[in-house]
């Protein structure tokens, strides 16, 4: 057993889920943060029977002013000490930018955008002052290239792949014992694939999906053992290549395509 603490902002399903149900198998302590405090106090019961580890619940809304500070300040107030955030919280919008309501794209950046960077930022300093810790920012596939109708997301998770690498090096060089990763996933098998408050669903067939259990598994693993860049997946590791190779508006005009045929 770890005797250690992990944060995971988003953790009542899907990935964020996965993250709780593989760190609780290591052993270590959870702090779960979402919108549905209820939903999160089922998932501490039952982690915390069947694993013999602490949960505590913090329901926070990261879309609001402050919310990352008072998060953080939440966790102190409590005594807890974070030896592993996982920055797992996003919102996905699809549809034509033009389309989308202004007000839920301006929401998808500041939980993607402000909210993780905030978090970074405070939890960062706290590792960095003990010389030790661990920060998972899960970026996506949809970092590498401009993809319309996903446009605002491509650009909110492009901005946390350039962020975290950045980071990473910045932390490496100070020589401070604080690992901080991107973990970029593909299709991934979650209800992001098919929300209705998020716009139009883009329909991917089932064997271009990864199950959320093996992304959290990866990007776990790769954090744990000091990788700064993780790509779950081999056809994704192939699809970034091929980013390197085809021109940004060559692949900007492709995904367009894919995804107006695609998206309904």
């Amino acid at each position: 057993m770890s005797n250690k603490t992990a944060l995971v902002t988003g953790a009542s399903d899907g990935i964020g889920l996965e993250f709780c149900n593989i760190l609780a198998s290591r052993g270590y302590n959870l702090i779960l943060v979402a919108r549905r405090e209820a939903k999160l106090n089922e998932i501490a019961i039952e982690l915390s029977q069947s694993q013999g580890i602490q949960c505590t619940v913090i329901s926070a809304d990261l879309s609001l002013p402050q919310a990352a500070q008072l998060l953080f300040q939440n966790t102190k107030d409590q005594g807890l000490q974070v030896d592993f955030l996982i920055n797992n919280a996003g919102l996905l919008h699809n549809g034509p930018f033009c389309e989308l309501s202004l007000a839920e794209q301006e929401t998808m950046i500041t939980v993607n955008v402000l909210a993780l960077t905030a978090l970074t930022h405070l939890f960062a300093n706290d590792m960095a002052a003990r010389k030790t810790g661990h920060i998972l920012n899960i970026a996506s596939l949809a970092a590498w290239t401009p993809i319309p109708s996903q446009n605002v997301y491509a650009a909110t998770k492009a901005y946390v792949l350039a962020f975290t690498q950045a980071l990473a090096d910045e932390m490496n060089a100070a020589g401070n014992g604080v690992i901080i990763s991107a973990l970029c996933p593909g299709y991934t098998a979650t209800k992001m694939m098919d929300n209705p408050d998020q716009g139009a669903t883009l329909r991917i067939p089932s064997n271009m999906m990864m199950l959320a259990e093996d992304v959290a598994n990866q990007g776990i693993a790769g954090c744990l053992s000091g990788k700064h860049t993780i790509v779950p997946g081999i056809s994704n590791k192939i699809s970034i290549a091929i980013t390197h190779l085809v021109p940004k508006m060559v692949l900007a005009k492709m995904l367009g395509r894919f995804y107006r045929k695609n998206m309904n």
